[in-house]
């Protein structure tokens, strides 16, 4: 019998058994030759993952809230203007973020579920000179997802730099660094990257890297700053022994394993692979009769989904039922919308099976709960679509 539960929250997720085999191993030294190896195979490696082979990739013990700190406070000065496009929790984080460094802040936000009209942000870039602008991809609060492609060419029009929060989408959403002129897409290693929480993960452009050689005040982070580690980053690639702050090696070992797992599957692939998963859930959703939170199709995010609770039924009561049927998800995150809603993650190694067997458990939980449904018409729903 499994001594555990599927654990189908949006990050961490549940990773390949030869990733945590490699965590596992005897930890070696920082400086040791397999691991400069090691580090070196990721930073390449991460520019296919990202699909940007000009830009600069960083590595750095931290998690996804120090990615879009290093993001931020390596590109930002004093006063400088910044627009942070927000869906969702994490775009009002990285509002708090820029303040911290002195940027004068302008936040678009929208209901919860929808997107911010193109039109609305051309508006707002034409009103002034914005150094930057920020995207959340995926809000890992609300589940939705954003088209980044046609906003970063907005902020090449304003020559404004693009940031674009890919926490809850690197490896799993669509995104194309180089091609689309994203300045820098950051994301952490616990989630559609498959690998245990610790991992602060960016890759910035050639523009990016000029403006922050080129600005005139000091970054205000020392541990953050690109000044320290832009050199580790430098050596390890060129295969040379280097120190700033010591590395955490056995994740470093995971990360090449998965890393490797992704480009041998093929970026698209993945890509494709996420869409028919999430695509299956969401639908399973739709025909037990739940609504979900984004408000659209297109606004919906391919590695988790956010899911409202039927009428009358209690939350809690259905996420422990959920529990007993050896599958644990998330509640909402939201603050306005907390407690209406759940949210099931499916990004990274998740296979079909891990799906069915989570639509299994909220049927369920459903019946459980008194929940009037077509019984089995979830699983029935996504196996259709699976299986073309």
């Amino acid at each position: 019998m499994k001594s555990r539960k599927l654990l189908m929250i949006p990050g961490p997720i549940e990773f390949e058994p030869e990733v945590l085999q490699a965590i596992g191993a005897p930890t070696t030294s920082h400086v040791a030759t397999n691991f400069i190896n090691s580090f070196g195979n990721c930073l390449e490696m991460m520019r296919e993952v990202w699909q940007s082979p000009t830009g600069q990739p960083f590595i750095i013990a931290g998690s996804g809230t120090l990615a879009m700190d290093m993001a931020a406070v390596n590109l930002i000065e004093p006063n400088d203007n910044v627009l942070v496009l927000s869906t969702g929790y994490f775009g009002e984080r990285y509002a708090e973020i820029v303040k911290r460094y002195g940027a004068n802040v302008t936040i678009l936000t929208t209901e919860p579920g929808n997107t911010i009209a193109l039109e609305k942000i051309e508006n707002e870039l034409s009103t002034k000179d914005y150094k930057l602008l920020t995207i959340t991809h995926v809000d890992t609060s609300t589940g939705v997802l954003v088209n980044p492609e046609p906003i970063t060419k907005l902020a090449q029009k304003y020559n404004t730099l693009s940031i674009l929060d890919g926490v809850c989408s690197v490896a799993g959403e669509e995104i194309k660094q180089d091609e689309w002129g994203i300045d820098v897409v950051l994301t952490a290693s616990q989630k559609a990257i498959g690998v245990p929480p610790g991992l602060a993960l960016l890759m910035a452009s050639k523009k990016a890297m000029a403006v922050f050689k080129n600005r005139k005040a000091p970054v205000q982070n020392y541990y953050a700053d690109f000044t320290n580690w832009l050199p580790i980053m430098q050596a390890y690639e060129n295969r040379n022994p280097s120190y700033f702050g010591t590395p955490p090696v056995n994740l470093i070992a995971g990360l090449e394993i998965s890393l490797k797992q992704i480009v041998d599957e093929g970026i698209n692939n993945r890509f494709a692979r996420h869409k028919k998963i999430g695509t299956a859930f969401r639908q399973a959703m739709l025909a037990i009769g739940m609504k979900l939170l984004p408000n659209h199709k297109n606004n919906s995010a391919n590695t988790l989904t956010a899911t409202y609770y039927p009428n009358n039924i209690n939350g809690a009561d259905f996420l422990k039922q959920i529990g007993n049927n050896n599958v644990i998800i998330a509640g909402g995150l939201l603050p306005s919308h907390k407690t209406q809603y759940f949210r099931v993650g499916h990004m990274g190694s998740v296979n079909s099976n891990d799906i069915l067997a989570t639509i299994g458990a909220i049927e369920s939980s459903l019946i459980a709960c008194k929940f009037q449904y077509e019984q089995g018409i979830g699983i029935k729903t996504a196996l259709n679509i699976i299986n073309t």
